[in-house]
C-alpha cells in the first residue's frame, strides 16, 4: 500500500535544501523551486522534518482515523516508552489522559520489546555466516529494503515491538479491538501499513498529534491524576528508546571491547555501518542499528529537552517503575505467549538508479559551467556534499541545475547584462522617438524655407538662360535645386526612419547613385585634398531599393570618413563596388586616424561624438545603420587607431524576394 508520510507544503517552501543535505535516502527533489518528496524513495525517517525552519514538511496525520477508532469503544493505546521525554512534568498522568480520551486500555510498547528479546538470542546462536542487523526501527528496514537490496537477508526476521505487542493484545483481547500505537517515530505510520503487518496496529499517532488530540477534547493533563499502565507490564523492554536497548532487552553482551556486538545510532554512523557490512568490512555478529539518536531523539518526539535531559527523563521512568514489576507475572505472560508468531519476512523495494556515464556527468558539470576540478567549489549549497554528487544526482533526475547557488549566480549576472543592453535599446529608442517628435516639429518650417530656395532657383535659372547659354551656370542652378530636394528627402527620411516609415522601392542603377553622391564632394573646397576613388566596374549595377534613402547612407559615411581625415598627411577615400548575382557590397576605406577600441562599441550609438569619427555626431551613422536594416542588408566596419576605417554595405538586389 501507498501512503505519502511526509510531503511538502509548498507555499512555505523557501528553496533552502536543509532537506536536502539532510535525508538520507536522496529522496527529495526540486520540482518548479520547491522541494518535494519523492514518496517510493522517503523512507519516512523524518529528518527533513526536524530541519524544516519553515515547517514546510508535514506528516501525515491520523487524528481523525483515531478518533473514529474511539468512537467504536474497542480502541486500546499502546505507547512508546519514550514518553517521559515528551511529557517530562507529568508523564505519570499519560495514562489517565488517555483513558478520559476514550482509550478503553492504556499499554506500555515495552512489553513488546520483552517478547522479541528471545527471538533476537535465538536468532545470534542459529545464523553464524553472516552479519545480523536489528529490524526494530522502520526507517533503516526502508532504508536497506530501498537501497541496500543485498542487505535484506542480513534483516534479522523479528516484527518490531509495536507489532510484537499488536498480535498479542489482538490474541488475548480479540481480533475486533482497535489499537493505536503513539509514540515519536514518523516511520511507524510507514511500517504499520507494510503487506506483512498490515492490519496489526489500525493508527499511529506522533506525541504532537496527541498533544493536539488533548487540546481539541480540551484536556487538561496537569489537572489529572496519576495512575498506571493496563497489563502487561514490561521489565526491562523500557529500555528500548535508548541507544542499545535492545540489548540490554535480550541480556546480549555489549561491553566496548566486545567486537561481535556493534550499537550505532544517528544518520550519519548509520550511513557508514550499512555500507561497510555491504562491502563485507564488517565480522560482527549482530548490529542494534537506530536512525536517531535512540527514540527519545525520534523526529516527533515533541519536547524542548536536549538529548542529555530526555535521556535522564526515560531512565527515571524506568527506576521508579521496573521494581514495581510482578516478574512471576511477568514470566508468566511471555510463557503464554510463547506459541506468538513474531516472525516477519522482508522484501527487496529496490529504488536505485542507474549510476549515468562519465560523459554524462561531465556533461552536467559543464552546463554548470564546471569543466575542471577547480572549478567544482563543493561549496553544498545544493544540498549535495560535491559538486560531483550533484552532476549524478542531476542525471538521476533527482536535482535541477537551477539548485547550483554559483551557476544561479552567474545566470542572474547574465541576465542583469541582458536587462541593461536592453535598458539601453530602450534609451536609444526613446531618443529616436524624440528625434521623430522634433522632426515632425520643424519639418514645415524646414521646408518652408526649401520650397522658396526651390522656386527662386527656378526662377533665376530661367531668368539667366534668357540671358546667358551657359552650360556652366545651368549645371550648377541644377545642383542647387537638386541639394535643395536632397534637403527635404533627408528630412522626410528621419521622419519615416524614427516612425518605422516604408521603403519607396524602385530599381535603379546604384553606381550612378554612387558617383551622384561623390560628384559634390569632389568640388567641395574643404575636401580638394582628398583622392576620392571609385572603383565599380564596367557593367551597371541594378538593385530594388529605396535610392534616397541609400545615398543618404553613402553622404553620411563618406562626410564622416573625410572629417576623419583631417589631420592625416596622405588622404584618400576609396569606394570598391562588388556586385553578384544575389548582392551587392560596398566598401568604403580611408586612410583617417581610425577609431579607438574603447569607442568601437558605440560606434551606432545616437549623438555619441568623437573625434576618431569625425566633426560629426553618431546620429548619421546611426540612422544609416537603421536604413541598412530596414533594406533587410547590414552595416559592418574594421578600424585600428592610426590606419583608417573601412565600413562594409551590404545588400541584397532584390528587396522584393527578401520580404
Amino acid at each position: 500500500m501507498n501512503h505519502a508520510i511526509v510531503s511538502t507544503i509548498s507555499d512555505r517552501c523557501k528553496r533552502c535544501y536543509s532537506c536536502i543535505r539532510e535525508c538520507p535516502a536522496a529522496a527529495i527533489r526540486v520540482v518548479d523551486a520547491q522541494a518535494q518528496v519523492i514518496e517510493e524513495r522517503c523512507i519516512a525517517c523524518g529528518h527533513c522534518v526536524k530541519v524544516c525552519s519553515q515547517d514546510a514538511k508535514q506528516i501525515l496525520s491520523e487524528i481523525d482515523l483515531a478518533f473514529e477508532l474511539l468512537n467504536t469503544n474497542k480502541a486500546v493505546a499502546i505507547v512508546a516508552p519514550s514518553f517521559a521525554a515528551s511529557f517530562p512534568e507529568n508523564y505519570k498522568k499519560v495514562p489517565t489522559a488517555l483513558r478520559k480520551l476514550g482509550f478503553t486500555q492504556v499499554v506500555e510498547t515495552a512489553f513488546g520489546a520483552d517478547l522479541i528479546a528471545n527471538h533476537y538470542s535465538e536468532i545470534l546462536k542459529s545464523e553464524t555466516d553472516k552479519t545480523i542487523i536489528s529490524s526494530a526501527c522502520p526507517a533503516v528496514v526502508s532504508f536497506i529494503q530501498k537501497y541496500y537490496v543485498e542487505l535484506v537477508p542480513n534483516l534479522a526476521k523479528v516484527v518490531s515491538p509495536m507489532i510484537a505487542l499488536g498480535r498479542y493484545l489482538k490474541q488475548e483481547l480479540g481480533d475486533e479491538i482497535k489499537i493505536v500505537f503513539i509514540g515519536p517515530c514518523v516511520a511507524k505510520k510507514h511500517e504499520a501499513v507494510d503487506d506483512e503487518v498490515y492490519g496489526v496496529i489500525d493508527a499511529v499517532l506522533t506525541f504532537h498529534e496527541l498533544k493536539e488530540m488533548f487540546d481539541e477534547k480540551q484536556i487538561a493533563i496537569n489537572s489529572l491524576e496519576e495512575s498506571e499502565f493496563d497489563p502487561p507490564h514490561a521489565m526491562m523492554g523500557k529500555a528500548y528508546p535508548l541507544a542499545g536497548g535492545l540489548l540490554k532487552t535480550t541480556d546480549i553482551n555489549d561491553d566496548v571491547l566486545e567486537k561481535d556486538i556493534i550499537v550505532v545510532e544517528g544518520k550519519k554512523k548509520v550511513l557508514e555501518i550499512i555500507e561497510e557490512i555491504a562491502h563485507n568490512n564488517i565480522n560482527a555478529k549482530f548490529t542494534d542499528i537506530l536512525f536517531c539518536e535512540g527514540c527519545i531523539s525520534g523526529p516527533a518526539i515533541d519536547t524542548t529537552l536536549n538529548y542529555y535531559s530526555r535521556r535522564e527523563k526515560v531512565i527515571d521512568y524506568i527506576n521508579d517503575k521496573i521494581n514495581n514489576v510482578d516478574r512471576r507475572v511477568w514470566k508468566s505472560n511471555l510463557y503464554n505467549a510463547r506459541k506468538l508468531n513474531l516472525i516477519r519476512n522482508f522484501k527487496a523495494d529496490n529504488q536505485r538508479r542507474p549510476m549515468p556515464s562519465e560523459e554524462k556527468i561531465k556533461e552536467i558539470l559543464a552546463q554548470t559551467k564546471k569543466f575542471t576540478p577547480k572549478d567544482e567549489l563543493n561549496c553544498g549549497a545544493c544540498g549535495y556534499e560535491t559538486c560531483r554528487e550533484y552532476a549524478i544526482a542531476i542525471a538521476k533526475g533527482l536535482a535541477e541545475k537551477e539548485m547550483c547557488l554559483p551557476y544561479l549566480i552567474d545566470e542572474l549576472r547574465n541576465a542583469y547584462e541582458n536587462l541593461s543592453n536592453t535598458q539601453e535599446q530602450l534609451r536609444i529608442a526613446e531618443k529616436l522617438a524624440s528625434i521623430g517628435q522634433l522632426a515632425a516639429g520643424v519639418a514645415h518650417e524646414i521646408n518652408n524655407p526649401l520650397g522658396t530656395i526651390l522656386l527662386y532657383t527656378s526662377m533665376l535659372k530661367k531668368e539667366l538662360e534668357k540671358y546667358y547659354n551657359d552650360d556652366r551656370y545651368k549645371a550648377d542652378f541644377e545642383l542647387i535645386i537638386e541639394e535643395a530636394n536632397r534637403c527635404k528627402n533627408i528630412v522626410s527620411n528621419l521622419l519615416n526612419f524614427a516612425r518605422q516609415g516604408k521603403l519607396n522601392l524602385r530599381e535603379f542603377d546604384i553606381k550612378k547613385s554612387i558617383e551622384d553622391v561623390l560628384k559634390p564632394f569632389t568640388v567641395n573646397p574643404s575636401y580638394r585634398n582628398i583622392d576620392f576613388i571609385l572603383n565599380t566596374g564596367n557593367n551597371d549595377c541594378k538593385i530594388i531599393a529605396d535610392e534616397d534613402q541609400l545615398k543618404q547612407v553613402f553622404i553620411n559615411v563618406i562626410k564622416n570618413a573625410c572629417d576623419a581625415m583631417n589631420e592625416s598627411e596622405k588622404k584618400a577615400l576609396t569606394v570598391n563596388l562588388n556586385c553578384t548575382d544575389k548582392e551587392v557590397t560596398l566598401e568604403f576605406s580611408d586612410t583617417g586616424i581610425g577609431i579607438p577600441k574603447e569607442n568601437q562599441s558605440k560606434i551606432f550609438t545616437p549623438f555619441f561624438t568623437t573625434k576618431s569619427i569625425g566633426k560629426g555626431t553618431g546620429l548619421g551613422l546611426a540612422i544609416s545603420y537603421g536604413i541598412i536594416k530596414m533594406h533587410k542588408g547590414n552595416i559592418t566596419f574594421t578600424s585600428e587607431e592610426g590606419k583608417g576605417t573601412i565600413f562594409k554595405i551590404t545588400l541584397p538586389k532584390n528587396q522584393l524576394s527578401n520580404g
